[in-house]
This record gives C-alpha cells, sequence and structure tokens, in this order.
C-alpha cells in the first residue's frame, strides 16, 4: 500500500512555516537587542509588573518566576503572573516590556475584558482539537465517514477562531503596558517606544499563528 502526498499540503504549509520563522526571528531578535539597555528606573521587570500592578489594585497577584525562555504567561486561573528568569531579573526594557504586557493581561482580567473571557472558556475545547482535528479527518478517511472528516475539520476551525480572538486580547495588553510603562512612571516616555517595539515584534507572532491556522483550514476544508 502506497501512501499518497498532495502536494498542495507544501502550497498552504510552506507560507505558514515562513510567516512564523520571521515573527520568531524578530521576537527573538527585538528581545535580544533591547535586553542590553537598561531601564533609567533600574527595576526588574517583576517590580515593574508589581508597580503596575499595584497602581490598579491588584495587590493580591502573585508574581512567580518560571524556567524557560520567554515563558511569560498571566494564569487566570490562579490569578498568578509567571515570569520567566530573562523577564523577571532583568533590568532591561525588554523584560520591563514583557513583564507589563503579563500585567496587562491581569488588568484585563480585573475588569472582564470580554475577549480575554472568550479566549479562556475556549481553551479546553482548543486543547482537545489541536490534536482531535487530526485524529478525526484520518479516521474519516480510512472510515469512509463524511461526518467524521467534516468533524476534523471543524475543530480546526475551533483552532483558527482561538487564534483570531487571541488577537484582540494581545493587543489591548500591550496598549494597556506602553501607556501605564509611563504613567505609572516605570519607564521615561524615551524609553516606552523602545519597550514597546519589543511587545509589536511579539505581537506578530500571534499573527503568524492566526495565519498558520486559517491556511491549515483553508487546506482541510
Amino acid at each position: 500500500m502506497f501512501m499518497y502526498f498532495d502536494p498542495m499540503y507544501l502550497f498552504f504549509m510552506i507560507p505558514a512555516l515562513i510567516v512564523a520563522g520571521i515573527a520568531s526571528a524578530k521576537t527573538k531578535g527585538t528581545f535580544n537587542k533591547f535586553s542590553r539597555v537598561a531601564a533609567s528606573s533600574r527595576l526588574t521587570g517583576a517590580q515593574a509588573a508589581r508597580q503596575m500592578l499595584n497602581a490598579d489594585g491588584l495587590n493580591d497577584v502573585e508574581i512567580r518566576r518560571v524556567r524557560g525562555f520567554l515563558s511569560d504567561h498571566y494564569n487566570p486561573m490562579n490569578r498568578t503572573l509567571n515570569l520567566s528568569p530573562d523577564v523577571h531579573d532583568a533590568q532591561s526594557l525588554s523584560a520591563i516590556g514583557v513583564a507589563c504586557h503579563e500585567a496587562g493581561h491581569a488588568l484585563q482580567h480585573a475588569t472582564g475584558y470580554v475577549p480575554l473571557k472568550f479566549r479562556s472558556a475556549m481553551v479546553p475545547v482548543t486543547q482537545f482539537s489541536s490534536y482531535g482535528a487530526y485524529i478525526f479527518i484520518l479516521l474519516g478517511m480510512f472510515m469512509q465517514s463524511i461526518a467524521m472528516a467534516q468533524f476534523g475539520v471543524a475543530l480546526f476551525a475551533v483552532g483558527f477562531l482561538f487564534a483570531l480572538v487571541t488577537l484582540p486580547v494581545e493587543w489591548d495588553a500591550t496598549a494597556r503596558a506602553k501607556r501605564q510603562m509611563v504613567t505609572d512612571g516605570i519607564v521615561q516616555p524615551s524609553e516606552a517606544q523602545d519597550a514597546g517595539k519589543v511587545l509589536d515584534a511579539a505581537f506578530l507572532t500571534y499573527v503568524a499563528a492566526a495565519v498558520s491556522a486559517l491556511l491549515t483550514l483553508l487546506y482541510y476544508m
């Protein structure tokens, strides 16, 4: 039995890989560039996030140091802000920008930001769809079940919807960080632009994820 390879798969996936690669390289390059530029406030990423959170009355949000490179995230389930060592401990504009971005997610959670609520509700389904889509499509092919294959495609649509909803969530968190880094006295106005460049580059990775999810969905439709 010979396995069939569809050349059209490359037509859809190669652009996705290129976009993802460019976005990843841009993010890492920009982060590394401004990780060598110290903020005049001499605050670490953790201290900057704490100052931003406290300014909005979120003194009870815990800041944790976690492993990994750019593994930073806010967990709405236990209301913890998790920062990687390069962000938690460093006094750079990169560290402060990323930390304040994650603090922005905590502010979204506290104010009931609707897109964040929607994205959080989608997480369990999206986690299943990421591998379930391929399983149902393959089962549909082997069992010659159109309905099962269509369900697999629907799961890809869920993944795309999640990636799409993520865009306004991340954009808003970045906007909050850019604004409050200055108003809360974390960085000088002249430094805010460079710290913002790190966040703008990181946003490209979410755009790339949305493009990849869309191309995957279009291929299997």
